[in-house]
């Protein structure tokens, strides 16, 4: 498979990565299970997923590789408590500008300077994102949104990491950090009831949208920037209130209809144009 084949794969991989991703909104608001429940429950699914993906892992953790697990765990929490502290509107939003994160954090320790495409691109999807959210944004709930801001930033040292681990297995992290979840929310998981519709829910969360998205997650990354994927997975935030609408009936406005395209338009051309556009940047292999 030639280099710009296995491009074009990664970035659908990404595309169904953030597809998956988007369901945990609709699932969040069914099941009637705590934040930290919730995040016991998926995380011990997603460890029997990656588990079996990365047949009965031996590996020697490295001080990166935790790192980049704990900070994958500490994105959860903090958007969690950032939903709860904040409108969801915001949390979305400020854990979005990750990208401006990634552009900072990739240029010093993975040497991968952005392409005036890229820019290109982030304007338009941080302009779609505020069409989408604009008119449930607002300035209430500071601490909310100080959470959202650094789960985005988590989450942007979490890209970086695993791509910085392109040459080993980027899983491994995803691997210990569904570990960390599990010992961390397993106890809040006896509060709550167990019945055929929340251990059903807990069980697609856990296999796909924490499990199977990350494994396609740790494959895409080996071969796309991290900027480049982190503009790919802005679609989730689009995509989660289209499952809302589906199952819930809850409409979104002519706005966030104009914005949603925009943001599909914009990672559309981030796709087609790093088809054609000579890769300017020079990895380094690692931090």
């Amino acid at each position: 498979m030639t280099a710009s084949e296995t491009r074009k794969k990664s970035v659908l991989l990404l595309v169904i990565t953030a597809a998956l991703w988007s369901t945990s909104g609709l699932w969040i608001k069914v099941i009637s299970w705590s934040p930290m429940a919730i995040l016991g429950g998926r995380s011990l699914v997603a460890l029997v997923v990656f588990w079996v993906y990365l047949r009965k892992p031996k590996f020697r953790i490295s001080k990166l590789q935790l790192l980049g697990a704990v900070c994958y765990v500490l994105t959860q929490i903090t958007f969690v408590m950032a939903t709860k502290l904040t409108t969801a509107a915001n949390a979305i939003f400020l854990q979005y500008a990750s990208p401006l994160y990634v552009v900072i954090f990739g240029y010093i320790f993975l040497k991968e300077k952005p392409h005036w495409v890229d820019w290109t691109a982030m304007a338009m999807i941080f302009t779609g994102l505020f069409l989408f959210f604009g008119d449930q944004l607002s300035l209430d709930g500071v601490t909310g949104n100080i959470l959202a801001i650094l789960s985005g930033i988590l989450f942007a040292v979490v890209m970086i990491i695993m791509r910085s681990q392109r040459e080993n297995n980027p899983a491994n992290i995803i691997f210990i950090g569904n570990l960390i979840g599990m010992v961390v929310g397993f106890p809040f998981m006896f509060k709550e009831s167990f019945t055929p519709s929340t251990v059903g829910i807990i069980l697609f969360m856990g296999i796909f949208q924490i499990g199977l998205s990350f494994v396609l997650y740790s494959l895409a990354i080996r071969h796309v920037h991290a900027l480049e994927s982190n503009l790919i997975l802005t679609l989730e935030p689009i995509l989660n209130p289209v499952w809302v609408f589906l199952v819930l009936g809850e409409k979104p406005g002519p706005m966030a209809l104009w914005g949603s395209l925009l943001v599909i338009a914009a990672v559309s051309f981030r796709a087609v144009m790093s088809a054609v556009t000579p890769d300017q940047s020079t990895p380094s292999p690692g931090f």
